[in-house]
């Protein structure tokens, strides 16, 4: 209970991507690890270290003695939502609303009647210094209406709703001005509405975190996809003992959007950052090369739970449930990257430790989503592995996935930093 307890308070305190990573910040430097900033000369030996990149990406590395190559987790900081328009005040028959449009695709229908709040980050001009600040308005503060069924009884028929006309949130019912928006910024900023240049701002679904069922057999919260993976795969790393080679932490932004960003998978964050340290410590470019063919990756995003209401949409065999352990991902359309090496390697680390794991594959005539580990891979190629705990209600704004599965993943993904594993070719070695 207090494992589940200190995650749901990450995923209440990670409302976006920009949240997310100050919390993995917290707890990197509660664990001594020391912040690089990208711009500035990185001065490294055996430690630990970490990095970031848009405020929205970070990559955290452990370095030891022993053999040279890296184990890489990589998750994901941002979940589908609605970002504001940088004009976002709509006037419209008496009310404001806000104008929005979607950010990845999610379920439309979950947003609707339910308190809603903005976070994001606010770039401020402050005695001619521009800086950045995080905003999080902690109130119930909009919503967005459903149309009375008495003017459309085929909604529960089905229903496409349109984002620039079912999807605008409420602001008010006449109280307010459009220029009363920027002052709420302000005020919540402590600084004055002429201050703000520019912000990335987004919907957020207000309902907290909880543990669920008579016996806590559950969580839910929204953004569970991918912040459980991102939280069970960092306190996994930073649990984990490591004497022997480099463990990296990875968490990019975007993924949600294809990840051609900056601070995405297929930017050159990570290969940049592990170059970096290859330089620090002094090794020729050879000896990164050859780092990088020894090295291994897991691509840590949720998976689709067996639904109780349709098992008829998942595959007859390859199909986990909640509570039963980490789902081993496949795709034979490499939109996951595992291979038998790769899941060989995983699951003889797993069943040294007696820990529970599970497969996942769409069923043949349904298209599956894709992930972050694949994309990662065509800037930095190496082994790897999917691997995602099961939930249900995927892109919901509130989602649902097992109390149990969180200590299983915190434990497969300690296992996967402790164990040196050891690619000769076709072989390996896995030694704890």
């Amino acid at each position: 209970m207090e494992i589940l307890s200190e995650l749901m308070n990450f995923l209440d305190s990670s409302v976006t991507m920009f949240h997310a990573i100050n919390e993995c910040e917290k707890v990197l430097k509660n664990c001594g690890y020391i912040y690089l900033p990208e711009n500035e000369k990185w001065n490294i030996g055996a430690g630990k270290y970490y990095t970031k990149r848009n405020s929205s990406s970070l990559i955290a590395f452990d370095i030891a003695g022993g053999d040279y190559h890296f184990q890489i987790s990589a998750s994901h900081s941002d979940s589908p939502t609605f970002k504001l328009k940088d004009k976002p005040v709509i006037e419209s028959n008496g009310y404001l609303k806000l104008n929005v449009e979607s950010y990845g695709g999610m379920i439309d229908a979950t947003w609707l009647d339910k308190p809603l709040t903005i976070a994001g980050r606010v770039m401020t001009d402050t005695k001619d210094t521009i800086e950045t600040r995080l905003l999080y308005i902690d109130k119930d503060l909009l919503i967005i209406p459903n149309v009375p069924i008495h003017f459309n009884r085929e909604i529960n028929k089905g229903f496409a709703f349109n984002n620039q006309v079912d999807m605008l949130p409420v602001f008010s019912a006449g109280n307010l001005s459009e220029a009363d928006f920027d002052k709420m910024l302000a005020k919540e900023l402590g600084i004055k509405p002429g201050e703000i240049i520019a912000k990335d701002l987004y919907l957020v679904n207000r309902q907290k975190a909880a543990i669920l069922g008579y016996d806590n057999e559950f969580i839910a919260s929204g953004r569970l996809d991918d912040l459980e993976c991102v939280y069970t795969s960092l306190i996994g790393f930073t649990r984990a003992k490591n004497t022997n080679h480099i463990n990296v932490f990875t968490v990019f932004d975007n993924e949600e959007v294809g990840s051609v960003t900056k601070q995405g998978a297929m930017s050159t964050f990570l290969s940049a950052t592990l170059d970096r340290i290859n330089m620090a410590l002094g090794k020729s470019r050879e000896d990164y090369y050859r780092a990088i063919a020894k090295s291994m990756l897991i691509s840590c995003d949720n998976a689709h739970a067996l639904h109780p209401n349709h098992p008829e949409l998942f595959d007859i065999k390859n199909r986990p449930v909640l509570n039963k352990g980490i789902a081993i991902k496949e795709s034979a359309n490499q939109k996951y990257t595992t291979d038998a090496f790769s899941r060989a390697v995983l699951k003889s680390i797993l069943d040294k430790r007696d820990i529970p794991y599970q497969t996942f594959a769409n069923r043949s005539d349904i298209i599956g989503g894709s992930t972050l580990g694949n994309l990662s891979n065509t800037v930095v190629s190496m082994n790897a592995v999917d691997i995602g705990l099961p939930q249900l209600s995927m892109h919901s704004a509130y989602e649902t996935a097992g109390a149990l599965d969180v200590l299983y993943a915190i434990e497969a993904l300690r296992a996967f930093f402790e164990t040196n594993i050891d690619i000769k070719d076709d072989k390996v070695s896995l030694e704890v």
